[in-house]
C-alpha cells in the first residue's frame, strides 16, 4: 500500500524547512506558506510582486550552509524561529523586521557570491522554482535506492520536497508524469520531473557538501529526482493518507 509519509514546507526559499502534521491544500495553489518569502541578493531588484526565476535569490546551490536551517512558526503564525548548527536560534517576524534575519545569515553566503540584501514576501504566488504553482512529491523508495547505489547514508531532506510517499517501487513516480494521482481526498496532476542542482550535494544536518548526488543521478541517465505536481482539488493532507495512482 502506498501512503503519504511526511509533509514539509519551506517558508523562506532556500533558508528553512518545517515538518507538518497536516496541511490544507487549495486547488491550483502551492502549499500555504511554502516559499512564501525569499531572500533577494544585492545583484537583483526582485520585490516579490511577481514570480521570477531563482537566480534572483540567495539559494542553497550557491550557499550550502543554508541547507541546514530549520524553521518553526509560533502558534499564532506571527513569528518564526530559525535554528542552525552554527548559530543561536533566531525568532523574528518576517513581515515586520527582517534585518535581524539578514544579519543572522551573514557569513553563510560565500564571499565570492552575491550577498543577501533583503527579505521579500510573495504577493502573487509562492516563489517556487516553477513558473506555475507547484507542489513537489517524492518517493522514499527512490531515495533509498539512490543511497544504496552511492553507498552513502543519503538523507531525503536534501531534496527539499513537499510531500514524501512510501510503499511505491523505486522511481515509480517518473511513470506518473502526465497522470492524476490521489493523496487522501486530493487529486494531483503530475507535471514533470524536478531537475536537480548543487544544493542537493549538501548535508541538511551540517550544511557541508559531502555527496555527489548529481553524478549519481547522471549515472542513471538523467539529473532528475522527485516530481512537480499541481493540486486539482482542495482538502487536507495528513501522514498515512492513502495514495491512489491508477485513476
Amino acid at each position: 500500500m502506498i501512503t503519504l509519509s511526511e509533509i514539509w514546507r519551506y517558508p523562506i526559499k532556500s533558508h528553512s524547512r518545517e515538518q507538518l502534521s497536516e496541511i490544507s491544500v487549495t486547488a491550483g495553489q502551492s502549499l500555504p506558506r511554502d516559499r512564501h518569502w525569499a531572500v533577494v541578493h544585492d545583484a537583483s531588484d526582485a520585490d516579490g510582486s511577481r514570480w521570477v526565476s531563482c537566480n534572483n535569490f540567495t539559494i542553497g546551490a550557491k550557499a550550502p550552509q543554508l541547507m541546514a536551517i530549520n524553521s518553526e512558526f509560533s502558534a499564532d503564525g506571527a513569528t518564526v524561529t530559525l535554528s542552525h548548527p552554527e548559530r543561536k536560534a533566531l525568532t523574528f517576524c518576517p513581515d515586520v523586521d527582517s534585518q535581524p534575519f539578514i544579519d543572522w545569515t551573514r557569513g553563510m553566503v560565500p564571499s565570492n557570491r552575491a550577498q543577501s540584501f533583503r527579505l521579500v514576501r510573495a504577493q502573487e504566488r509562492a516563489m517556487t522554482d516553477t513558473d506555475y504553482p507547484s507542489i513537489s512529491i517524492g518517493n522514499l523508495a527512490s531515495n533509498r535506492d539512490l543511497a544504496k547505489r552511492m553507498g552513502f547514508d543519503l538523507s531525503h531532506l536534501r531534496w527539499r520536497c513537499n510531500l514524501w510517499i512510501d510503499g511505491a517501487e523505486p522511481w515509480a513516480e517518473f511513470g506518473w508524469i502526465g497522470k492524476t494521482i490521489r493523496i487522501g481526498s486530493i487529486e494531483f496532476e503530475i507535471k514533470e520531473p524536478v531537475r536537480r542542482c548543487l544544493a542537493t550535494t549538501s548535508n541538511p544536518d551540517t550544511g557541508q557538501r559531502d555527496a555527489d548526488t548529481l553524478a549519481a543521478l547522471n549515472a542513471l541517465g538523467h539529473q532528475d529526482f522527485t516530481v512537480y505536481a499541481i493540486a486539482k482539488t482542495s482538502g487536507t493532507l495528513r501522514p498515512t493518507d492513502p495514495v491512489e495512482v491508477d485513476l
